[in-house]
């Protein structure tokens, strides 16, 4: 079955690759470049899954997650956060905000691949 998945990075490689391995998987990307397209793109195209980022220009991960949770439109839809920041505390944040995941960077495919199951 295919699924929408959106991708939130605001580096263009990071967003490639991760489009790269949802493609092949049979999926659908769906792509933004920071938190704020992100929600655009979340309320427009209600995808199935969201990959977000975290440190980003404008909107961060955790604030378009914060949103996204908070609109009744959009807070259904899993987060998985895919971030270099990899402390403990992020991500026990993440999910505080709701997050269904965690990927570190750098990241293997299997893992992007075992939050899209």
């Amino acid at each position: 079955m295919t699924r929408k998945i959106l991708i939130v990075d605001d580096t263009q490689v990071d967003r490639a690759h991760l489009e790269r391995i949802v493609s092949e998987a049979g999926h659908q990307p769906l792509l933004a470049e920071n938190g704020a397209t992100a929600l655009e793109r979340a309320r427009r195209d209600q995808p199935d899954l969201i990959l977000m980022d975290i440190n980003m220009p404008e909107v961060d991960g955790f604030a378009a997650t914060r949103m996204l949770k908070a609109d009744e439109s959009t807070r259904n839809i899993p987060v998985v956060f895919v971030s270099g920041k990899n402390q403990k505390a992020d991500m026990a944040w993440g999910q505080m905000l709701g997050a269904r995941g965690y990927v570190t960077k750098p990241y293997s495919r299997e893992q992007i691949l075992a939050q899209l199951a």
